[in-house]
């Protein structure tokens, strides 16, 4: 996942790829830090088009407030520059593959 530093950079990227998983949240997140490597692992091998973003809710708040940011994790995929859905907190990789799957397939196959 690439670290985004700035909303510049994070609006580009949206502008500039199909498929997009923001992933926020923070080092001192014991969920996150464990959920991380494994969703970037999953998308990779299932989703390779998917660009895959990280945002540090703690080093950089004024992207996380840009998109109404306020709990760690929170994944937020966007198709064609728009957001598709987000989920918060409670999650598994499953459950996002799910949500990910159909629209995924309409654009990439």
């Amino acid at each position: 996942m690439d670290n985004i530093k700035s909303t510049t950079e994070f609006k580009e990227i949206l502008q500039n790829n199909m498929a997009v998983l923001a992933y926020f949240s923070h080092e001192k997140c014991s969920v996150c830090v464990t959920l991380k490597p494994k969703l970037e692992a999953h998308f990779i091998n299932h989703y390779p088009n998917f660009k895959l973003i990280y945002v540090d809710i703690e080093k950089h708040p004024e992207i996380a407030g840009a998109n109404s940011i306020f709990t760690a994790p929170v994944i937020l995929v966007y198709f064609e520059g728009k957001e598709s859905f987000r989920k918060a907190r409670s999650m598994g990789i499953q459950e996002i593959a799910e949500l990910v799957n159909r629209p995924y397939n309409l654009i990439f196959s």
